[in-house]
């Protein structure tokens, strides 16, 4: 495992390797119960969740980190293995995939990181959760614009929402013009090429606060995206 983390410039000691290695363990185990993943594959499974996880660590430094949408702990939880010095809180809506995560935190010895099982757009109406965090991950989640009323809310002025897509060049326009209407906006987009998918890292900066009508909540970030 840590040969394949070297083959894409990631430095992991020994300790974090193990932790990677029982991560993938209780993954495969639980997906038989829970469908977390299509990929099962250990190779696979380091390159497309462990290593896609890692691929914007740099923007994630010292601070609290929120995950929305966190399924099977991607990025969030490999992000946390990778740089203890994160504060993170961990949103999904689907009870089960709550117990895996809980039973991963339990099993790597994770501390500083908790699982809340709601939906974000109730939860970004939290007076414990709005605008207290520093950074603001999602992967795979929903497209730019509705991800951002999901995940904005979340995030302090001056924090940053951090999203994990694929080729995001179609949803580009639409998010920013959502992203801006947020209180935030598009400082860069990194792209990668990971086993020749297009993989791409949206980097958005909180500038003022978000209006309290948002997220509206009731489906609307889906049904009528901004």
């Amino acid at each position: 495992m840590k040969k394949v983390f070297e083959k894409f410039n990631l430095q992991l000691d020994e300790q974090k390797v193990d932790k990677f290695n029982r991560y993938y363990e209780l993954l495969v185990e639980y997906n038989e119960r829970f469908n977390l993943t299509a990929i099962v594959n250990k190779d696979e499974v380091i390159v497309k969740h462990f290593v896609d996880s890692l691929l914007g660590a740099k923007y994630f430094t010292k601070g609290k980190l929120i995950d929305i949408g966190s399924g099977a702990g991607f990025p969030a939880i490999p992000l946390k293995i990778f740089n203890d010095d994160l504060d993170v809180t961990l949103v999904e809506a689907t009870g089960k995939k709550c117990t895996f995560l809980n039973a991963v935190i339990k099993e790597l010895g994770l501390k500083n990181i908790k699982v809340v099982n709601d939906r974000a757009e109730i939860l970004g109406k939290n007076p414990d959760f709005r605008e207290k965090f520093d950074f603001c991950s999602a992967r795979a989640v929903a497209r730019l614009n509705t991800l951002a009323e999901y995940c904005m809310p979340f995030v302090k002025v001056d924090g940053y929402f951090i999203p994990y897509k694929g080729d995001v060049t179609e949803e580009l326009e639409d998010g920013k013009r959502a992203v801006k209407l947020l209180g935030g906006k598009i400082e860069k987009v990194d792209e990668f090429l990971l086993e020749d998918a297009k993989r791409s890292i949206v980097l958005v900066k909180k500038v003022s606060n978000t209006q309290n009508i948002y997220p509206r909540g009731n489906g609307k970030e889906r049904k009528k995206p901004l």
